[in-house]
């Protein structure tokens, strides 16, 4: 159920794009409480824009109070993340203290999702990230304000489903057989596991404070198995078959403790198969 207006919600979600096309049902089947910002303030969204750089309460003083904020969209302005959090806790006072979850990208870990490097190197939420990442900064310093204030982020795999399909970004990405074998591992996400993620996240946010998180379905995808050149491919590297061996593909991200933590396992984990 969406909220009346100018009443409290369980979720808030700041960016209603592709991710709340998932998220707003889900919300719905499980009679959740729900709100959706937009810039325009379409489809009966709020109409909200973050300025990174201002400190005018106005634009937060139109949004509801929220057990549970989500940010969908991208930070890279230092003192951003605090100045978003301060402006919202600032025009909400009273109640529980609102949660503040993050949607981020599995780019902000070294050589980046779909890179071969020359070993096979496996990565979890531990690994290093890139220091002179702008977005990974960002993120940092929301989780920094945990735990006085609630906050977690979500580094999420590549996004599939809906109007997103792979089979449709394999021709603008390997665009030669030379550019496919230098390709190795891709890892993916389904919008409805990205949902039931962040439901998840705001059910047990004890369990998130001050937390990065690294989000997949859990499989390595092979470049290889989804472009137009298998056969040569298959052929001139002496593969015996797809998908490649893992130390062949050269990197696999490890979401386990996601999953475990909140009890959870992805339920869309064919890649294709909706």
């Amino acid at each position: 159920m969406s909220s009346p207006s100018g009443g409290a919600v369980d979720l808030l979600i700041l960016g209603a794009g592709w991710t709340s096309t998932f998220l707003i049902p889900l919300c719905t089947a499980r009679g959740l409480s729900h709100a959706a910002t937009s810039c325009a303030g379409r489809d009966g969204t709020i109409a909200f824009a973050f300025d990174p750089r201002s400190d005018d309460p106005a634009p937060f003083q139109t949004l509801p109070h929220a057990r549970t904020v989500l940010i969908t969209f991208p930070i890279r302005v230092p003192g951003a993340s605090q100045r978003l959090v301060r402006l919202y806790q600032q025009t909400h006072p009273g109640g529980p203290k609102t949660a503040f979850i993050q949607l981020g990208s599995t780019g902000i870990w070294e050589a980046g999702p779909t890179l071969r490097p020359e070993s096979h190197v496996w990565t979890d939420r531990h690994s290093k990230i890139d220091e002179k990442s702008e977005r990974a900064a960002a993120e940092s310093e929301l989780l920094s304000l945990a735990p006085e204030t609630p906050t977690t982020v979500l580094n999420l795999a590549g996004l599939w489903g809906g109007q997103r399909q792979f089979k449709n970004w394999v021709p603008r990405v390997a665009t030669s057989k030379d550019i496919l074998k230098r390709k190795g591992s891709v890892h993916m996400l389904h919008g409805l596991d990205v949902s039931r993620a962040v439901l998840a996240v705001h059910e047990h946010f004890d369990r998130a404070y001050g937390q990065r998180w690294l989000v997949t379905d859990m499989r390595v995808y092979d470049w290889g198995e989804h472009a137009h050149w298998v056969r040569e491919l298959i052929q001139e590297e002496s593969i015996r078959a797809l998908p490649r061996a893992p130390e062949l593909l050269g990197r696999g991200m490890d979401s386990r403790e996601f999953w475990n933590t909140f009890e959870l396992e992805p339920e869309k984990n064919r890649l294709g198969e909706e």
